[in-house]
C-alpha cells in the first residue's frame, strides 16, 4: 500500500505547496486509487503522477472548508474524459457534500458519464470497502470535520513448505490451490488449508485525520495505528494559538502518539508562513527531542505502508 500526497498546505495554496489532497493506492496489483480531500487543482497535481482518474474507486472527504473540496468538481468533469466513462465512483463524507456536489454540477450544467454515489453521515460511521473496514469518527473543528481509520484485511500465513512435502506434495500449482481456498484434496483426502499455513499477519491500520485540535476520538482512531497522516498546521509557537482555531500544534500530535502507541506519523496541512527549508530544519530539531518516527511531507511525496 501507498500513500501520495498530492497537496500539503493548511488553507491556502504556495509556490511549492497544493492544498489538501491525499492518495491511497490501497490495492497495488489491482492499481485501485482511493482519494482523501480534493483541494483545489488536485487534478493538475495528478497530472504529474501515475495516477490515472479512472482507477479512483472512492473519494473520502474529512469536512467541507474549501481547501478540502474545492477541486472536487473539476476532477469529477474530467473523470469523465479520463478514463472513467462507465466505472463506478463512490463518495463518502459529511452531511452537506451531497448538495455541494450536486448545486456545482446542475449549475454547470456537467453531465457525468458514470455513476456516482454519495454516502453522507453527520455522526460515526462504519463501512466495508474492498475488504478494508473503515472506522469515521467526528473531531472537533469548529465544523464536522472527520477521521478515518482504516483497517486492511488480514494476510494470510506462508505455506508450510515442508509439511506440504511430507504429504508428497512438491512445489506446483497445487501450492497455489493450497493458498487459495480453505481446503484442498490430494490423494483422495481432504485437508484444511489453514493446517499447512503459518499464522495470519493483521492488517495493517492507516488514519488520515481531518483538521482538528485535541479530542477524546482522536485517541480511538490512532489506537495502536500502524501509520497516522495528521495536521501540523502549527510546528512552533504558542500551543493555545493553534486550539484557540481549532487545530493542532506539533506537541499534541507527538502526545497523540505517544498516548495511541503510533509507530509513525506523516505530518501535511502545514501552514503558509512555513518555507521549506525552515520546516527542514525544526524537524531536525524535532528529531532531537523525540523517539517518534515522524516526516514533514511534501508535495508528490509517497510512503510506503
Amino acid at each position: 500500500m501507498e500513500i501520495t500526497f498530492l497537496g500539503t498546505s493548511a488553507g491556502l495554496p504556495t509556490k511549492e505547496r497544493n492544498t489538501q489532497s491525499i492518495a491511497f493506492n490501497c490495492l497495488p496489483e489491482e492499481n485501485k486509487i482511493w482519494l482523501f480531500d480534493v483541494g483545489e487543482a488536485t487534478q493538475h497535481r495528478i497530472l504529474h503522477t501515475g495516477i490515472k482518474l479512472g482507477k479512483v474507486s472512492h473519494i473520502f472527504i474529512t469536512h467541507l472548508h474549501g481547501d478540502h473540496i474545492f477541486g472536487l468538481p473539476g476532477l469529477l468533469t474530467s473523470r469523465s474524459f479520463q478514463g472513467g466513462k462507465d466505472k463506478p465512483l463512490t463518495i463518502i463524507g459529511p452531511k452537506g457534500i451531497s448538495k455541494f456536489i450536486n448545486t456545482v454540477l446542475e449549475i454547470s450544467q456537467s453531465h457525468l458519464n458514470y455513476q456516482i454515489t454519495i454516502n453522507e453521515f453527520n455522526t460515526d460511521t462504519d463501512l466495508n470497502v474492498d475488504g478494508f473496514h473503515i472506522k469515521a469518527l467526528p473531531l472537533k473543528h469548529g465544523i464536522l470535520s472527520v477521521g478515518y481509520r482504516i483497517t486492511a484485511p488480514d494476510i494470510e500465513g506462508k505455506l508450510d513448505v515442508n509439511k506440504l512435502k511430507e504429504l508428497g506434495m512438491e512445489p506446483g500449482p497445487l501450492y497455489q490451490e493450497v493458498k487459495a481456498n480453505e481446503t484442498f484434496i490430494y490423494n483422495n483426502q481432504t485437508y484444511q488449508s489453514k493446517d499447512f499455513k503459518g499464522p495470519k499477519k493483521k492488517g495493517k491500520v492507516i488514519t488520515i485525520f481531518g483538521d482538528t485540535m485535541p479530542c477524546e476520538n482522536e485517541l480511538i482512531l490512532a489506537k495502536d495505528a500502524d501509520v497516522i497522516v495528521h495536521e501540523t498546521t502549527y510546528i512552533e509557537g504558542d500551543k493555545n494559538l493553534a486550539n484557540d482555531y481549532y487545530h493542532s500544534h506539533i506537541d499534541d500530535v507527538l502526545s497523540l502518539m505517544t498516548e495511541a502507541n503510533v509507530k509513525r506519523a506523516l505530518f501535511t496541512h502545514l501552514s503558509n508562513r512555513y518555507e521549506i527549508e525552515e520546516i527542514e530544519e525544526i524537524e531536525e530539531e524535532i528529531n532531537k527531542i523525540t523517539h517518534h518516527k515522524f516526516n514533514f511531507v511534501n508535495d508528490y511525496e509517497t510512503y510506503q505502508v
